[in-house]
């Protein structure tokens, strides 16, 4: 079973964008990669520029670890050392497009206690409440873990919840896990949708060119977005005063 598929609203500036642990360490080449995680980015990317374009707000998520967090297997936890603080493999993909003004959510900072959830122990609710954001929009890595634990938890927090599944990835440690993933964010009220879905706005933007076996589930997509999709303006965007955290 997967998330039903809605059609989405343009973004607004009641809407966040989370995007959630798209670090080298996680990444082909990192130390616990997800396998092609990097062809994600560029449809990440993509919704980074739909978001900017509509002045909403933009929040990162990221594992931040202290060198004994009880997640690696050294201390007892089932991960190889991943996302230590101030490593290479703890930065941001170089691919990311980041803004200049985001919101960082650094988890797991605490030695003893896991957190898969970008909002478990951080101050993540609290932020989006005082913006007056009333739905979030996830994506990133993994599927089956970060995503599904932080889409949970701010279905629970009372936002409404959309996966980008085009935009998401999973492990599948065990057969399955990416839809029971799925079937779990569906049944606490979260929806599913795709950049195609946003290319019915009169607001489409330009895409990036993506790996085939992004589209592969749906082929026409990539081709759709790119006959629908249209420069945008070039003038000043507006900038977003938000906290920096992290």
């Amino acid at each position: 079973m997967t998330c039903l598929i809605k059609p989405a609203q343009n973004a607004t500036k009641q809407d966040a964008l989370l995007i959630t642990d798209i670090q080298n360490d996680f990444l082909p080449g990192g130390t616990l990669p997800v396998e092609n995680g990097d062809e994600i980015i560029p449809v990440i990317n993509n919704y980074i520029a739909r978001f900017e374009h509509a002045h909403a707000h933009i929040f990162v998520s990221r594992d931040w670890h202290p060198p004994n967090h009880t997640s690696f297997v050294t201390n007892g936890g089932l991960w190889p050392p991943h996302c230590i603080q101030n490593t290479e493999g703890a930065k941001f993909s170089p691919n990311l497009k980041l803004p200049d003004h985001i919101v960082i959510i650094s988890k797991a900072t605490n030695p003893p206690h896991e957190a898969y959830s970008a909002f478990e122990h951080t101050n993540l609710g609290d932020e989006l409440k005082k913006l007056g954001i009333k739905r979030l929009f996830v994506a990133g890595l993994a599927t089956d873990y970060c995503v599904v634990e932080t889409v949970l938890d701010a279905c629970k927090s009372g936002f409404e919840t959309v996966v980008l599944s085009d935009a998401t990835l999973g492990i599948n440690a065990k057969p399955g896990d990416v839809n029971r993933a799925l079937t779990a964010m569906a049944q606490n009220g979260a929806t599913q949708v795709t950049e195609a879905d946003f290319m019915k706005s009169e607001d489409a933007l330009p895409i990036e060119e993506a790996s085939t076996d992004v589209f592969a589930e749906k082929p026409s997509m990539l081709h759709d977005a790119k006959k629908k999709a249209r420069m945008r303006s070039r003038g000043v965007r507006r900038q977003i005063k938000t906290k920096h955290l992290g």
